[in-house]
């Protein structure tokens, strides 16, 4: 079975080590028995399920897409009617091309509050060869 040391769960959840051990001893993520410095795998992928079952901002709101990514704009270049947003999500990049129009509607600029929402009917998952 999987298990991570305290700073790879940390990065994986995008939260600080602090944030991290405040769970530990708050008994909101176990450790295993062999190690107070290492969280069980399953432990950690249902504490980040857990932690991503916020509500939509509206209420009344009713999606089919369940990939969000809230973070910062980083960068916005416009060329002609297309333009390329790079959203920085805790650890993750997320790149967007739409409209020029689009982007200007939005206000989009370095700095802004924005969240990216992903359907995709093509995922490619990755697994680390030496990772347990």
């Amino acid at each position: 079975m999987s298990s991570y040391r305290i700073a790879e769960a940390a990065r994986l959840l995008g939260v600080s080590d602090d944030t991290v051990r405040r769970w530990i001893d708050q008994g909101a993520l176990p450790v295993t028995g062999d190690s107070p410095t290492r969280i069980p795998g399953a432990a950690l992928a249902e504490h980040a399920a857990r932690a991503a079952e916020t509500p939509s901002p509206d209420g009344d709101l009713l999606s089919s897409a369940r990939n969000r990514f809230t973070g910062l704009v980083t960068r916005v270049q416009i060329d002609g009617v297309m333009a390329q947003v790079d959203i920085q999500a805790g650890p993750h990049r997320v790149v967007s091309l739409l409209s020029a129009e689009a982007a200007r509607q939005l206000d989009l600029q370095p700095g802004s509050l924005a969240t990216a929402i992903v359907k995709a009917t093509n995922v490619i998952v990755e697994t680390p060869k030496d990772h347990p």
